[in-house]
């Protein structure tokens, strides 16, 4: 009896420590938004007013007229998603390359690969700028997809997912006269979809939230990714106290994307962090 108890109060414990947690974790993006619903006045008052007196959802449209927030949200998901794509695709291949195929020179291969994941990212963008500027692709949507196309990242962990895929299984596919193309495709990326599906989102994400590199390389505004269109709205906007609402109105309409995206597949996302053990 005294056992159970110590277990429930550890367990209560528990689970109070992760929703103190998770309110820090959240209470950003909650008072980001009612932020944006306040006047001026209401954010700087003294003392603090949690809620608007009345909802001001007209800062949301007057931010959409300041700034093409609804270009960059388009330019940030087109290039994310057709990253995530050539990421995907390479990766994979790269990937059974390195698990299923025999070649001298394999284990340098990967070696060298992981050795490129430790080098900081700064220090690449002097020779990818050079590279991305001989290639006519500055100022272009274009220039930072082919940047991007590759992910250290993503190849570590299907190569991974792929040792995983039992042996047996893939000689029983060549028994049966299955080609490469065909053991990638219906053995290998089925039986290792959570970890696909997990390093997806998480690259999604990154790309989406890029912003330095796309910053280097894009001038142009119909060229501007959501995080550089913050960032220019900012410096333009934030000198002002009575344009902090609209400041707040313009972060809430740039992650309204990764929220619906984040509310359609939390589950699936969940499930393929469990499935591949992937933590932090």
């Amino acid at each position: 009896m005294q056992n159970n108890k110590k277990s429930n109060l550890k367990q209560f414990g528990f689970y109070l420590l992760l929703t103190i947690l998770g309110i820090l974790m959240v209470f950003p993006l909650i008072w980001m938004l009612l932020s944006a619903l306040k006047s001026p006045g209401e954010i700087f008052a003294v003392p603090l007013k949690w809620l608007p007196e009345v909802a001001q959802w007209g800062n949301f449209k007057e931010a959409l007229e300041l700034a093409p927030f609804g270009l960059y949200i388009f330019n940030s998901t087109f290039t994310a998603l057709v990253i995530v794509i050539f990421q995907f695709v390479l990766s994979c291949m790269i990937a059974y390359a390195l698990t299923q195929m025999k070649f001298k020179g394999r284990t340098l291969v990967f070696n060298l690969i992981l050795i490129t994941y430790m080098l900081p990212t700064e220090a690449t963008y002097v020779p990818s700028y050079t590279i991305v500027a001989k290639m006519g692709l500055l100022d272009t949507l274009s220039g930072v997809i082919i940047s991007n196309i590759a992910s250290v990242f993503t190849i570590f962990l299907l190569r991974q997912a792929f040792m995983q895929v039992p042996k047996d299984t893939i000689e029983a596919a060549r028994a049966y006269g299955a080609g490469d193309f065909t053991i990638l495709w219906k053995i290998m990326i089925p039986m290792s979809k959570s970890t696909i599906f997990v390093v997806s989102l998480i690259s999604f994400v990154k790309m989406y939230n890029n912003y330095l590199w796309p910053s280097l390389i894009v001038k142009s505004e119909k060229n501007y990714l959501i995080t550089v269109g913050l960032n220019k709205f900012f410096t333009s906007q934030g000198s002002f106290a009575d344009k902090w609402p609209l400041i707040m109105s313009a972060n809430v309409l740039s992650v309204i994307p990764l929220l619906i995206l984040f509310i359609i597949l939390h589950k699936w996302f969940i499930k393929g962090i469990g499935d591949t053990g992937l933590k932090g």
